[in-house]
């Protein structure tokens, strides 16, 4: 036993040392690939555009907080679809739905609940959002009743939906868009000044995220103790804790350094009785309402597939269906609780798009299912099933919005991101089954 040691500590200090690091932290070296990838490419945008025009115009304050608010309804939806490819199903209706909660958001708001509660009545933003999500819910659980209870593929179930919903949709405004929508509901979408948090109370949420970083590593520490469980290196715990803490604090501090537009910051001094200054005005944004909506669903949906029976029966059932319904799971009621979960995020999705655009329109997420289904499968998620993480799907969010918006700011073609989306997404998937042959092959080896 002691012979034996001194070969470990050895082989232990040839290993290469980002090796090291990898295995001693536990960080999937996937989700650091994807975050080594995004960095690249922010800073490759921001040089070019520099050389254009003198000045980088992509790692600004005002792009990356823009950026935030452009990724929150993809990333919303991907958190769910994440969740349905790996249990070997798929929703191509997404933005057929997104559509027509829309537009049922806009008929809402501006013809029905008026002339029962009046014009700007308080609570008509509230009933119309609860009905958008109500709605997209019940299309979520339609589809996964018939794919689960009449034995139709999801694919066909989901691609006619994708045209009967966006009919749907165009025949409750006959093709018009509708607009504008309530003032209050256009603080969803991130319309300064109200639809941000400001600094004072950023810096308080970036506080309290650093709070629950650090007693989620202790918390992990303790459970590991109490199981048994081969604990991580202290050194590892606090370098989690450190990097967690000051991404949550450098994140606070960027959307701080953003300050909210001239008129929208004279709107917020006058309602807030504020003088003026004859140099201007800096009112810090803070975190956009849209931006915290997608990090609250990216926690809840992480903390659903993760600590939850439901997410334990969702991996298990996209590893091996049969083995699944042989061990007592009942994988029907599950996969129309999986398809209602994703309607109820693109019913939030929806909330975010009409919001931000402030109007409601049957065009409205022509292009959301390429683009959600393209974040998940970016993020790591096999289309074999049984492997993916939302986490994941929400940084694949993030890189489909980056390279849009990098392409926009470096004034390419906008066909050039279709060609760049479509490519990421083969790329990702000969990955996947790479990946999935390679595993099968050291397995076999074993």
């Amino acid at each position: 036993m002691n012979s034996s040691a001194p070969i470990a500590r050895s082989e232990a200090s040839d290993e290469p040392l980002i090796k090291r690091l990898m295995r001693a932290t536990e960080i999937d070296p996937r989700m650091t690939g994807m975050v080594a990838a995004l960095a690249l490419i922010w800073f490759g945008f921001h040089v070019y555009t520099d050389l254009q025009s003198g000045e980088g115009q992509f790692l600004t304050p005002r792009n990356l907080w823009s950026l935030t608010v452009q990724t929150s309804s993809i990333a919303v939806m991907a958190a769910g679809m994440a969740l349905l490819i790996v249990m070997r199903q798929i929703d191509l209706s997404v933005g057929a739905t997104v559509a027509l909660c829309s537009t049922v958001i806009g008929v809402a708001q501006v013809y029905v609940l008026p002339q029962f509660l009046g014009l700007d009545h308080p609570a008509i933003w509230i009933l119309a959002v609860a009905l958008a999500l109500a709605i997209g819910c019940a299309i979520g659980a339609l589809h996964g009743a018939l794919v689960a209870y009449f034995g139709l593929p999801a694919f066909i179930v989901t691609l006619g939906g994708a045209a009967f919903w966006r009919g749907a949709a165009w025949l409750a405004t006959t093709g018009k868009t509708i607009a504008p929508l309530d003032e209050r509901f256009s603080r969803i979408g991130g319309d300064p000044p109200y639809g941000s948090i400001g600094a004072l109370w950023s810096w308080a949420l970036g506080g309290l995220a650093c709070l629950a970083i650090v007693a989620g590593v202790a918390l992990n520490r303790r459970r590991r103790a109490r199981s048994r469980l081969q604990q991580r290196p202290a050194w590892a715990e606090v370098a989690i804790a450190v990097l967690g803490c000051g991404v949550a604090l450098g994140a606070t501090a960027i959307v701080n350094a953003y300050p909210l537009p001239e008129r929208a910051a004279e709107r917020w001094a006058e309602a807030n009785h504020v003088p003026i200054p004859e140099d201007g005005l800096f009112v810090s944004t803070g975190y956009a309402i849209p931006a915290l909506i997608a990090l609250a669903a990216g926690v809840i949906m992480t903390f659903v597939a993760k600590r939850t029976r439901f997410g334990r029966y969702v991996y298990a059932i996209g590893g091996n269906p049969e083995a699944a319904r042989l061990a007592g799971v009942d994988t029907k009621r599950v996969t129309v609780a999986a398809f209602a979960l994703m309607g109820l995020l693109v019913g939030v999705s929806s909330c975010i798009d009409s919001a931000r655009l402030d109007s409601a329109s049957s065009q409205t997420g022509m292009l959301d299912a390429l683009y959600v289904i393209a974040a998940a499968v970016i993020g790591g998620t096999s289309l074999y099933g049984g492997v993916g993480t939302v986490l994941g799907a929400i940084v694949g969010a993030l890189l489909i919005r980056v390279i849009d918006n990098g392409l926009v700011l470096s004034h390419v073609d906008a066909n050039w991101f279709k060609f760049a989306i479509g490519s990421l997404l083969i790329l990702a998937v000969v990955a996947n089954a790479w990946l999935r042959r390679t595993s099968r092959r050291i397995k076999v080896e074993v």
